[in-house]
């Protein structure tokens, strides 16, 4: 779609909308490299010699400057209480604490 057309047939309101979509679920070029990094890393997996490359490829590694997107190596959190730690996931997921 030209720049033209998309301003007679899209709103501000409707700019707006697509605005918060793209910050929700992450229209970006970072966001495109990352699927294409998944997708390559998937095909060099599949193909790789497990003796010379034990460790499995990921989309950092065949995307170099995905770098930024790189997942923390933080320890994970274990909670001597299940139900602290079903809490503790429910809160970091749903944003709440209990079902109840």
């Amino acid at each position: 779609m030209s720049v033209r057309r998309c301003q007679r047939e899209v709103d501000s309101a409707e700019f707006i909308e697509w605005i918060a979509v793209s910050g929700m679920e992450g229209f970006s070029d970072e966001m495109d490299d990352l699927r294409c990094g998944l997708v390559t890393a998937a095909i060099y997996n599949v193909n790789r010699d497990t003796k010379k490359a034990p460790k499995p490829f990921g989309p950092v590694d065949v995307v170099p400057w995905l770098t930024d997107m790189a997942p923390d190596e933080a320890e994970p959190i274990l909670l001597d209480d299940a139900r602290a730690q079903s809490n503790m996931l429910r809160a970091a997921l749903f944003g709440k604490a209990s079902n109840g």
